[in-house]
């Protein structure tokens, strides 16, 4: 189950995060989400634990849990939409547009 951790503050590392999901299961990965430029966490991340019942403990338990001096917020993350990758404009209709 992948779980979404939002108010993450800046100075939490991924190794923490993983050793505080740790005391709820397995984890399989542990991705904080940074600025593509400065690198500085955009304060959420996600975790990927592969047990069910492992990852409904730690969202239980660990939603508005105090990590340095923030409270997490915990949940299973949403589903991705499908996201273009390219730039450009589209029209009303989903065409593109021509200049």
């Amino acid at each position: 189950m992948k779980i979404f951790v939002g108010n993450l503050s800046r100075e939490v590392k991924e190794d923490e995060l993983n050793n505080l999901f740790l005391e709820h299961g397995r984890v399989s990965s542990v991705t904080i989400i940074r600025d593509m430029f400065s690198r500085e966490s955009k304060g959420f991340g996600f975790v990927e634990m592969p047990g069910r019942a492992d990852a409904k403990r730690a969202l239980d338990n660990l939603n508005t849990v105090e990590l340095k001096g923030k409270k997490l917020v915990v949940n299973e993350a949403r589903p991705e939409k499908n996201r273009r990758r390219s730039g450009g404009r589209k029209g009303s209709d989903g065409s593109r547009r021509r200049y």
